[in-house]
């Protein structure tokens, strides 16, 4: 049973399947307690560094600790960890009742206490009145309920989700979604959770790390990465749509960007020369006057609008908080929110403060 503490530590993991580096020395450090997410597509190294923290992968290099214990060795039952998979894993001949049970029973924990405990963590996640049921008896939904239900059963120090998410339903992951938090925060134990859905890691997760080609390329809470990001390549990943990039110069307190001078509100020192100049499509407007752009194809979202268009042949996307009429290869006028305009450097990729 859990200790009431889970503090990860990873210092210079390294992960090599043949010639490929699914992991190039990997740093980071989980709090106790703390609900944080592993973001980054396929084949970044989230998924691997979670395999690794579960034990089910030996790292390469580098070492692992859990609350101080070198843990880089050890096999995953010396652990404490439960870990939810993207399949859910269930014994199919098995009810659900002797699903959640089944890692008691391999714990060795007495008949007599097993009922009370699968009971308890069947009502954490809302099935107690399936524990006679089969999994093919169960909708996908009900499938991964019992395999969380499972998961916490014997209150691991460690919970560990792959993309439990992925085989749900729209509609059902934005439920799922809140349900996860809820359990989390009932539980009080370190979860880390696998996501390459941005939208899940940036509602759910307390703080999380952006996996990029086997590195982590930032760490921070949600709203630090949305609204710092730390590198051109955090600024093109996170988003829905991602940041607009433009090639612009920095002058005298304003960057240039298409012949457009924009005075920023946030002063700098910095010398002149290039930058790349960042916004989000829901920080530029149309107006009558500003920089000029081509719209490519407008899509109506609904409530608001995505515009593509294209500033001298670059791709610029602007989200509009209402449906407006604007046709195809018209030319607009887009004004950038000066106090929303992020600066990096071309050379080094990095922020510029």
């Amino acid at each position: 049973m859990s200790d009431g503490k889970g503090r990860v530590t990873l210092r210079g993991i390294r992960k090599d399947y043949g010639s490929f580096q699914a992991l190039k020395g990997i740093d980071l450090d989980i709090e106790a307690q703390e609900f944080f997410a592993l973001l980054g597509p396929s084949g970044s190294g989230k998924s691997t560094t979670l395999r690794v923290i579960a034990g089910l992968e030996t790292p390469d290099a580098g070492t692992m600790t859990v609350d101080g214990q070198d843990v880089t060795h050890a096999e995953p039952g010396e652990r404490n960890v439960a870990m939810v998979f993207q399949n859910y894993a269930l014994y199919p001949h098995m009810t659900v009742e002797q699903n959640i049970g089944f890692p008691l029973r391999m714990d060795g924990v007495p008949r007599s206490q097993i009922p009370p405990l699968v009971l308890e963590a069947a009502r954490r996640v809302r099935i107690d009145h399936l524990l006679h049921r089969r999994p093919g008896q169960l909708s996908g939904g009900q499938q991964q309920r019992c395999a969380l239900a499972r998961a916490i059963v014997r209150r691991p120090r460690l919970f560990l989700l792959d993309e439990p998410l992925s085989n749900l339903d729209a509609q059902l992951r934005l439920e799922t979604r809140v349900e996860l938090k809820r359990l989390h925060r009932s539980l009080d134990v370190t979860t880390v959770y696998v996501t390459h859905d941005q939208e899940e890691a940036m509602t759910i997760a307390d703080r999380m790390a952006v996996f990029l080609d086997g590195e982590i390329v930032q760490v921070g809470t949600p709203d630090d990465v949305f609204n710092r990001p730390d590198n051109l390549a955090v600024a093109a990943f996170i988003g829905s749509p991602p940041m607009n990039l433009l090639p612009g110069r920095f002058e005298d307190g304003a960057v240039i960007l298409a012949g457009e001078r924009i005075a920023l509100t946030h002063r700098s020192e910095r010398a002149a020369g290039d930058v790349v100049a960042g916004i989000r499509p829901s920080h530029i407007r149309v107006a009558e006057t500003g920089v000029p752009a081509r719209v490519v194809l407008s899509e109506n979202l609904g409530e608001t609008m995505l515009v593509n268009a294209e500033i001298e042949g670059r791709p610029v996307k602007v989200r509009l908080p209402e449906v407006r009429r604007i046709g195809d290869g018209e030319t607009v006028r887009l004004v950038f929110e000066p106090n929303h305009i992020h600066l990096f450097d071309p050379q080094s990729k990095r922020r510029i403060d």
